[in-house]
């Protein structure tokens, strides 16, 4: 069995992030534009703007990324990132790859003074909701979330 490592991602990282977060946009239906993955990942790292979390095997191939967004929570009046996108490739599923890059995702925040680590999946994502729950997270089932689509 492969053993999974964690990293924090580097721009030397940005071509193997790309092929990766294209194919996270396309579990969620959007059409393959490797281009424009390639970009938004170097201009996110390009601008300290997230945190790219790479998982990689025993043989440093990567296996799955998490991307964290550092903002604040108003209530709480302290910082939290929002974990937005997290990806497995199919091949690395059942390694441990998810859960390892949500510890380091979580550990991560805690160096960095956050007081909650805030994620959201699709409702059929059955998978990463069990994971999720077995590492301790819970449903919010108080608020809802709304959203208005800005682009044309």
């Amino acid at each position: 069995m492969k053993k999974i490592a964690t990293r924090l991602a580097t721009m030397a990282d940005i071509d193997q992030l790309a092929v990766m977060f294209d194919a996270y946009r396309q579990f969620y239906e959007l059409a393959p534009d490797l281009v424009l993955s390639r970009q938004f990942i170097h201009d996110r790292m390009l601008g300290s703007e997230s945190v790219l979390i790479l998982a990689e095997d025993d043989e440093g191939a990567a296996a799955a990324f998490c991307q964290l967004y550092p903002t604040f929570c108003s209530l709480a009046a302290a910082p939290i990132y929002a974990l937005y996108d997290l990806y497995v490739r199919p091949e690395a599923r059942q390694l441990g790859a998810g859960r390892a890059l949500l510890l380091a995702a979580e550990a991560h925040a805690l160096r960095n003074g956050a007081v909650r680590l805030d994620l959201t999946t699709a409702k059929t994502n059955l998978p990463a909701q069990s994971l999720y729950q077995a590492l301790g997270r819970t449903r919010d089932d108080i608020f809802y979330a709304y959203s208005k689509n800005l682009a044309a």
